[in-house]
């Protein structure tokens, strides 16, 4: 396997604990003076990028990690590793910024996702482990060459999935990042972003933009409604936003709070985003629902085109219901564990078509897809158009403890939460 296919292989590479140990062993003093001199007049500037540097120029990281499938608070480990001065030509030393924690993260770890990671030792682990997590801002630290597209103070994204985001630094060829434009530019305006929102921009609100635009037929125009199931969710809180931006009409489905009074809260807070309307499931699955929706949509031709799922079951029947003639019903989750029931009577005398959508095949197909649609998703977050999901910050220093970045993992999929987990690193 060649040096690029390694780096491609997880994202990082080139510079084991292992590797450390071996270099220290069979260097002589005088070579490794020698070299580390080299290192400090080298234009890349290794020895000056970090705090945290060891013997050599070697970069001191720690990775979130684990070796089998479990709960994240049986199976995740913090694991301490270096990386070299010394790489192949055309990548990049990343540090982190902020990395977001999705509940498809914690099903990977648990072994119940639909796509399996690759187990390796590649950064010294006792055992092959996997790097959790896909969604991640870094800053570039270091670059092998001038030449690269990407150069240091530039902040970048993974351009694929399977990248592995938890931890402090990565060393990645250049071709499995994306820049992004953190400043704003002349055509974009506004200010400058936050880590938070660039690593919260391209799992949630890339698949509302992506769903949004897709999968009806024809293409959703101004005027047009949807319907959504999980409208609290991020997703469903991106595709109320971008529905009001691009004039569409949304129908909007929620789980009702502990009380009338926060279950209401919540409905305000939909609809000042951009919601049409707003329902509890209870109002959803009752029998006044289809006059509601008839009332709703008067006047509509073609009746509602489009029904977003995250949840399965009852709730995404009584979508399909809803739907006006050739609509579709796009499901991109299924929170329920329920199945998704196809009714014989809307395939065939209503032409109801039921879809998938799965993020990570779309952006792994369409690399510039992704970066345009990134891109056009934080201009807006820029210009002040898109506001960002609600997030609970924890954060990650060099003296962090394992235990306390295990229960953040552990408690993405555990009731009502008040935002999205996102690691935010500091001193590391």
């Amino acid at each position: 396997m060649n040096s690029t296919k390694l780096l491609h292989a997880q994202g990082w590479a080139l510079g084991s604990t292992s590797a450390l140990r071996s270099a220290a062993t069979r260097r002589p003093a005088a070579h490794c003076a020698k070299t580390a001199a080299a290192t400090r007049a080298a234009p890349t500037g290794w020895a000056q990028i970090r705090h945290k540097s060891g013997p050599y120029g070697y970069t001191q990281a720690k990775s979130l990690v684990y070796s089998k499938y479990g709960e994240p608070r049986d199976v995740l480990k913090l694991h301490s590793h270096s990386i070299s001065p010394s790489f192949p030509q055309s990548t990049v030393l990343l540090r982190t910024l902020a990395s977001s924690i999705n509940p498809a993260d914690v099903n990977t770890i648990q072994g119940t996702y639909g796509v399996k990671p690759t187990f390796s030792p590649l950064i010294g682990t006792t055992e092959p482990s996997v790097i959790p997590g896909n969604e991640a801002v870094f800053e570039v630290v270091g670059v092998s060459s001038s030449n690269l597209k990407v150069q240091r103070g530039d902040w970048v994204i993974p351009a694929k999935t399977g990248f592995g985001t938890w931890r402090t630094h990565a060393l990645a060829a250049e071709s499995d990042v994306l820049k992004v434009n953190k400043d704003g530019g002349s055509s974009s305006g506004g200010g400058t972003l936050k880590p938070t929102q660039v690593a919260t921009s391209f799992v949630n609100p890339c698949s509302a933009y992506r769903m949004l635009r897709d999968f009806a037929e024809p293409t959703l125009r101004e005027g047009d409604w949807f319907i959504q199931n999980g409208a609290n969710s991020g997703v469903g809180r991106a595709a109320i936003q971008l529905g009001k931006l691009w004039g569409y009409r949304s129908i909007n489905v929620v789980r009702s709070r502990d009380t009338p009074e926060k279950t209401q809260e919540l409905k305000d807070e939909l609809t000042a985003l951009g919601a049409t309307q707003v329902v509890t499931e209870e109002e959803f699955l009752g029998r006044e629902f289809k006059d509601m929706v008839a009332q709703w949509t008067c006047g509509s031709r073609e009746g509602i085109k489009l029904g977003m799922n995250c949840v399965g079951g009852k709730s995404a029947q009584t979508i399909a219901k809803t739907l006006g003639p050739g609509g579709a019903v796009v499901t991109y989750g299924g929170m329920s564990r329920q199945p998704v029931a196809l009714p014989t009577g809307l395939l065939i005398f209503k032409n109801i078509r039921f879809l998938g959508f799965w993020l990570s095949r779309w952006a792994d197909q369409d690399v510039q897809a992704k970066e345009r649609t990134v891109n056009e998703i934080l201009d807006l977050v820029r210009e002040g158009k898109f506001k960002d999901g609600p997030t609970v910050e924890v954060p990650w220093n060099w003296e962090t403890e394992e235990g306390v970045l295990r229960d953040a993992v552990q408690g993405t999929l555990e009731g009502f939460r008040a935002g999205k987990g996102v690691f935010v690193f500091g001193e590391t």
